[in-house]
């Protein structure tokens, strides 16, 4: 029979099996996957540094930058209380906010405290009438005025409310 040693005089012992094609110790064969894990892994949504980039170069449409936006963490400098820091020496006022912990590092230095948040809750808690500068100190650089912030908060109530 299959599945067990068959020589005369031998125990009756089941061997083990094992599927088609599968490989020892859970190592997963070419095209097969390991249970659990999808064959084909989704690919990663692009960082929010790497949005920057493509929206500042032209390669990026508004709504799909909000859209990485809204789904990304942003680092933001705080002080002793709690909310936002504003600087009030532009022309509108504007809050500084990171891509990274090393962005902000690069702003605010290494002890700085920060806070962060989802894109999504900053298009939510931002003051009316603010708006906010991206990567302060980068090589992209974006600067999004109270008009703009307007404008990304009727994109996001429309998605969301049709």
């Amino acid at each position: 029979m299959y599945g067990y040693d068959q020589s005369p005089g031998a125990q009756q012992q089941y061997a083990p099996q094992q599927p088609y094609g599968a490989q020892p110790h859970g190592q997963p064969s070419h095209g097969q996957s390991v249970p659990g894990q999808p064959l084909y892994p989704e690919p990663s949504p692009p960082s929010l540094a790497d949005a920057v980039r493509a929206f500042t170069t032209g390669s990026l449409a508004a709504e799909d930058f909000q859209q990485i936006f809204a789904g990304s963490k942003v680092y933001c400098p705080r002080g002793d209380n709690p909310g936002f820091l504003a600087l009030h020496n532009t022309q509108q006022p504007v809050i500084p906010m990171f891509t990274s912990l090393k962005e902000l590092r690069r702003y605010a230095g290494k002890e700085s405290k920060y806070f962060v948040i989802t894109g999504a809750e900053v298009i939510d808690l931002l003051p009316t009438g603010y708006g906010f500068v991206l990567d302060m100190e980068g090589q992209h650089r974006m600067v999004f005025d109270a008009k703009a912030v307007e404008q990304m908060v009727d994109f996001a109530m429309r998605r969301m409310y049709g």
